[in-house]
């Protein structure tokens, strides 16, 4: 019956695929990935946020949301999975146990970055934002770049890179937001196409660093949500839930707040400097004090003045999109590196406690209380692999490719699926060597027939591992485990909270799972050696 079952799965979507190809005849797509930064599942109006981001809704509302997209669990691993299509362990980009990788890991050489597969097709690739890949832009296929390296101050460009050259910054930045700068250098790109290469497709890859710390906005936006988060994260979590609830993008309880759980690095400095307002535990809100609660509530005033700017930016980026006549045949992906992040940490500038919250002289972090908050419903932070720290927005918007209409995909995805996904819309075949030497086969699946119907994607599992958080899931299952403790099941059908741990009633599906994710850690082990 199962076999059954998985023959039938693959049917469904070779008949999608068969529907899709037909239906998209013609004039391959212009594709726009833009990926945010530790931007929480909950963060956006569409997934249930009191955050304004209309133009992102408006692209929800004329496509799909993905309800099961995971990510990595952070930044620099996501981004290698994302443009190679493979597992960031498998390309040196994160740590195997007892090899190297991380964020200092080079990628072999066949482990070749999205553009350069687009490029016999015609495609020119164009970079905005953050890169955090190793290696430079422009080696990796793309055509042009703003390299933002400076991402300890939103106010000013020193330290950023064009087209992998220093950047020389003006005397007089007033005026000068990362965001902004952004949104700038990927629309320049665009009108500079539709000048001078108006007959190529082109794959605009826009990762802005917003909302990562330091928390930094616009006065103006701050304002906005200034008193907004008085009333604590409970309340606002509760918010969050009870819209998702009636989207229909969750089917599972609200996880509670974990108040032993803290930052995944504990920084006692840190907190000294950041004054008697900060608190590194996601306590009851009733609990603390009034310049606590003023304190963590303006916090979240800024995170959610950084998520809204970035939305009237991409607002501006679909604006020139429309102009120059792209939009209809470009596929726009926007997704998250991570979930919202729980750390608190003082860098860079340093903190001034007298300055205004939010300028260039201060540096805040979200941290664990109002970070689970934008996980909602889900639990943990980016770094640990439970479902709040893996767990990200997509959104598919294509009017040419996609005919869907607000509509939800429950299909369980990854950030590994990004490659097969774009390389099958364009019509481009991957090629099975690089310079000689063979390139192994990607994990990835094409999510092209999920833009045609509610199919479910077949895979065998789908694997996870940072910093020694490990986990696996495989169907609706999923058996997860924290740095150094023991594993936990979970059926996430229905508890995708992660609320009702099942290892100790089922050891049978804990030693499947176990085995299946070993499996795949000594092939990646094979593979990255």
């Amino acid at each position: 019956m199962k076999n059954a079952s998985a023959l039938f799965a693959r049917v469904l979507v070779f008949l999608s695929m068969a529907a899709f190809s037909t239906q998209c005849l013609g004039a391959p797509p212009n594709v726009v990935i833009i990926l945010a930064d530790d931007l929480g599942f909950s963060d956006l109006g569409c997934y249930g946020s009191e955050i304004q981001t209309p133009h992102l809704d408006t692209l929800a509302k004329q496509g799909l949301r993905f309800t099961q997209f995971y990510n990595t669990a952070r930044c620099w691993p996501t981004r290698g999975a994302l443009l190679t299509g493979y597992y960031a362990q498998q390309i040196r980009r994160d740590a195997l146990p007892g090899l190297g990788g991380g964020a200092g890991g080079v990628r072999p050489h066949w482990a070749r970055l999205l553009p350069d597969f687009l490029k016999p097709a015609g495609y020119r690739s164009y970079h905005s934002g953050k890169w955090h890949v190793d290696g430079g832009v422009l080696a990796g296929g793309f055509d042009r770049s703003l390299d933002m390296r400076n991402q300890g101050n939103y106010f000013t460009a020193a330290g950023n890179r064009i087209d992998d050259a220093p950047l020389k910054s003006p005397a007089n930045e007033q005026g000068y937001y990362a965001t902004i700068a952004t949104a700038d250098h990927a629309i320049n790109c665009l009108k500079d196409h539709a000048t001078s290469h108006a007959g190529k497709p082109f794959f605009s890859y826009i990762a802005f660093i917003a909302p990562h710390f330091p928390l930094h906005a616009l006065p103006e936006d701050i304002a906005k949500y200034r008193d907004r988060y008085l009333a604590g994260w409970e309340a606002m979590r509760a918010d969050r839930f009870a819209r998702q609830r009636e989207m229909g993008l969750v089917r599972t309880t609200l996880s509670p707040l974990e108040p032993a759980v803290g930052p995944p690095y504990h920084f006692p400095e840190a907190l000294e400097k950041l004054g008697a307002g900060e608190v590194n535990r996601p306590l009851p809100w009733s609990e603390l004090t009034g310049k606590q609660r003023r304190f963590q509530a303006t916090k979240m005033a800024i995170h959610a003045a950084m998520v809204d700017r970035m939305d009237r930016e991409i607002g501006r980026i679909i604006g020139q999109l429309k102009a120059m006549g792209a939009y209809d045949n470009t596929l726009i992906l926007f997704a998250s590196d991570n979930g919202a992040s729980a750390e608190i940490m003082v860098r860079d500038g340093g903190h001034d406690p007298q300055a205004a919250p939010g300028c260039a002289a201060t540096y805040l972090c979200l941290g664990p209380g109002f970070s689970s908050a934008c996980n909602t419903p889900y639990r943990r932070h980016k770094t640990w692999v439970h479902e709040g720290g893996i767990s990200t927005p997509l959104i598919a918007h294509w009017p040419k490719g996609i005919t869907a209409r607000n509509a939800l995909r429950h299909t369980p995805a990854h950030v590994i699926d990004i490659v097969p996904t774009v390389l099958s819309v364009a019509g481009v075949e991957k090629p099975r060597a690089w310079a000689g030497q063979p390139i192994p086969e990607a994990p990835g699946m094409s999510l092209a027939p999920a833009f045609v119907e509610d199919v479910r994607i077949p895979r065998a599992s789908l694997w996870w591992l940072h910093e020694g958080n490990r986990a696996v899931r495989a169907g609706d299952w999923k058996l997860v485990a924290s740095a150094g403790e023991r594993w936990e099941l979970y059926d996430l059908t229905t508890d995708r909270a992660e609320q009702h741990d099942l290892a100790a009633q089922r050891p049978d599906k804990v030693r499947e799972l176990e085995e299946i994710w070993q499996r795949q850690t000594d092939s990646f082990s094979e593979l990255a050696r």
